[in-house]
């Protein structure tokens, strides 16, 4: 019986290196090679913002308690998906979320697009006391985050770190990062007009957790909620499901 090729590979074992380096070369070229033509593959929004220093330091709270091992921020193609959370997600939408969180696993609802959908009360109630709001929900509370002073003097460093690896943040955002992060959550105080002139009119300032006092690690995670899905209206263009982009305020 004629001896089969791959025992030959496994007795040698400069063939077996190169078997295993050529195998690894074949998904890394599979990996790399769409980078090149990524200027081509990724939409356009001209309407595309960055995350504020209150937002991106709920993105960290949100990485920080494992939130994204529960919820996925990635709405695939497929109808009922579409029908039951919005329009399908872009790749634009996610170019400037280091590292991404499009998650693989559904224990709780998407939230690619909960932006919006519910008031800064909703979410406030439902991370104090899931149960309250959603009586079936397993999601444990998170109490503690309305109690806790949000840490703000070390923002312009996590905004530097974000520009450093392609988020297009200004000199003047980094400088301004704390005052920025109170001033979204303290919309009386003089540092508030500063968020909406660096990042937009459409920014939302608001005393998230009720609190205007000082800051909190709540209104840092209620901020990140309400601004998932919102940081450009590009997927509401043009595309099948013909949804309003959700209004706040209306």
């Amino acid at each position: 019986m004629p001896e089969l090729f791959h025992r030959k590979i496994e007795r040698s074992a400069i063939l077996f290196v190169l078997g295993i380096i050529a195998a690894a070369s074949v998904g890394g070229i599979v990996e790399i090679a769409p980078l090149f033509t990524i200027d081509e593959t990724v939409e356009q929004a001209h309407d595309m913002r960055v995350y504020t220093p209150l937002e991106l330091a709920g993105r960290n709270i949100y990485v920080r308690e494992g939130c994204y091992a529960c919820h996925s921020q990635m709405i695939r193609t497929l109808r009922d998906e579409v029908e039951r959370y919005g329009p399908y997600s872009l790749a634009v939408e996610s170019q400037y979320d280091r590292p991404m969180l499009w998650g693989s696993k559904r224990t709780g609802p998407d939230l690619a697009r909960v932006g919006g959908k519910y008031s800064d009360f909703w979410h406030v109630a439902h991370l104090t006391n899931p149960r309250d709001v959603v009586p079936e929900s397993n999601m444990p509370a998170y109490t503690w985050l309305a109690r806790t002073t949000l840490k703000t003097d070390d923002l312009p460093q996590h905004l530097a770190a974000q520009r450093a690896l392609g988020v297009p943040y200004t000199e003047a955002m980094v400088e301004n990062a704390a005052r920025d992060a109170y001033g979204q959550a303290t919309p009386d105080t003089d540092f508030s007009s500063g968020v909406t002139e660096r990042y937009g009119d459409k920014t939302q300032v608001s005393a998230f957790d009720g609190v205007t006092t000082h800051v909190t690690e709540m209104d840092a995670l209620v901020a990140y909620l309400q601004v998932l899905g919102r940081l450009t209206g590009a997927a509401y263009e043009d595309t099948a499901a013909p949804e309003k982009k959700p209004d706040p305020e209306s």
